[in-house]
């Protein structure tokens, strides 16, 4: 959503995917990845879930992979990852990739029998063989209470201070995004450390206003020169090869 301009996650594919893994990985030195299985990639089987899980492990080089919700299908999706090798983070509360059946990004667990659900997903989620569980927009009693409930670490993302971690998207952190569209779908949980999106909006108007201006780039940032034989030489063969016009404008510019 952030990078490609998407309104919701749901336009992702494997092989986006992978591609982004892949650079996270030429970046990493000691860090844990975790690959989100997108949307449409683990659905429909197990199978499918098993064969998009190692795909992403072995073509991403991630470390294991995050998939959401905590349906029995998908309790036995993540018994199947987690028995072919691959450790499997769960994924709870707002599951972006079930945006249309919510009804939005809409926090969740905010009745007493929807937390106490989540409560039980998170559990089956740990004896499926999760060995995390990301709790998204719900109340931070509600997540206090599932991070009680199990003994695995949680990692909260507009849930709270009281889970085992917390997650924030970059570009909100940073505040790198000034794009009207960015706003519009910036969850009111991000808390903005810097504007670096103005600066970067600055800085490229005044690159576009040098060079409209024709002060960018001189001397400075031009730094690559030609003896003055070679010049001599060059301008020869130019005159030679019929480009008389073009070292008239060569010298004009002197």
């Amino acid at each position: 959503m952030v990078v490609h301009g998407h309104a919701t996650t749901l336009p992702m594919t494997l092989d986006q995917l992978s591609t982004h893994s892949q650079a996270v990985r030429r970046g990493v030195q000691r860090a844990m990845i975790v690959g989100d299985l997108p949307f449409g990639s683990y659905e429909d089987s197990i199978e499918s879930a098993i064969r998009s899980a190692v795909r992403l492990t072995k073509e991403g080089s991630v470390d294991a992979i995050k998939l959401e919700g905590a349906s029995e299908t998908r309790l036995q999706a993540v018994q199947s990852i987690v028995a072919a090798g691959i450790p499997v983070m769960g994924h709870i509360g707002l599951t972006p990739q079930a945006v249309n059946v919510i009804g939005g990004f809409k926090p969740q667990g905010r009745t007493a029998t929807a937390a106490f659900a989540l409560v039980e997903d998170a559990i089956g989620l740990e004896r499926a063989g999760c060995f995390a569980i990301v709790i998204e927009c719900v109340p931070e009693v509600v997540a206090r209470a599932i991070t009680a409930a199990v003994g695995i670490p949680t990692i909260g993302i507009g849930a709270g201070p009281y889970t085992s971690g917390q997650i924030l998207v970059y570009h909100d952190v940073l505040g790198l995004t000034e794009h009207p569209h960015h706003a519009a779908v910036a969850p009111r949980f991000c808390k903005q450390y810097a504007t670096l999106g103005l600066q970067v909006k600055s800085a490229l108007e005044r690159f576009r206003q040098e060079v409209e201006c024709e002060t960018f780039p001189r001397n400075q940032y031009c730094p690559y020169t030609m003896s003055e034989d070679e010049l001599n030489e060059f301008t020869d063969r130019l005159c030679d090869g019929g480009f008389e016009r073009v070292v008239t404008s060569l010298r004009s510019r002197k």
